[in-house]
């Protein structure tokens, strides 16, 4: 019976000792990459024979078995060299959309992080009700997305109103019908 019991214990320790060693060969995370393992986003901090180590991005150390993560589907945001970014921006329908375009590519082709090859995609996607939407697609380093991401949406931002072109807001038409008319009534009348 206790061999049983310890059978059952050693089964854990078994899994994650195997799995950590599939981890070490097969290489499908590295320490410093940034990894989503089911609902654990961060950096890869430790790969143990049992365990995986991950710097979360609110500071919290989390340690996940490696059979978890050797069964998991692991998304590595780094493996690649470059990521693409896309925004999608709603300019008012006032305005003109090819200054806008010019104005983006115009951006996107001073800034040092932003790739070449692939080339950067700047085109109206749609006509919504409220804007003109303009959609912008380029390329950055893996290890520089989350700094230009930010940057460059700021910069859009800025440099759209610096050429006196305004965003797209949410428009609606209240109307109200004829005003209610009062009908006066003798105190006698019934209705």
């Amino acid at each position: 019976m206790i061999g049983i019991i310890i059978g059952f214990a050693c089964q854990s320790v078994v899994s994650n000792l195997v799995s950590g060693l599939f981890l070490i060969m097969e290489r499908p995370v590295k320490l410093g990459d940034n990894i989503n393992i089911g609902d654990v986003f961060g950096t890869v901090e430790e790969i143990r024979i049992l365990s995986t180590t991950i710097s979360a991005t609110d500071g919290t150390y989390i340690r996940i078995p490696n059979e978890k993560v050797f069964t998991s589907n692991i998304t590595n945001y780094v493996t690649h060299a470059a990521r693409r970014i896309e925004y999608t921006i709603g300019i008012d329908y006032a305005d003109d959309a090819g200054k806008a375009v010019l104005v983006i590519n115009g951006l996107l082709a001073s800034h040092p992080f932003v790739l070449k090859n692939p080339k950067p995609q700047v085109f109206v996607k749609e006509l919504s009700p409220d804007a003109v939407n303009i959609s912008i697609l380029f390329w950055t380093p893996s290890t520089e997305y989350g700094d230009v991401r930010n940057e460059m949406l700021w910069r859009v931002k800025v440099a759209l109103e610096e050429a006196g072109l305004s965003f797209g807001s949410p428009r609606r038409t209240v109307s109200f019908g004829s005003e209610p008319r009062l009908e006066s009534r003798s105190a006698g009348e019934s209705r």
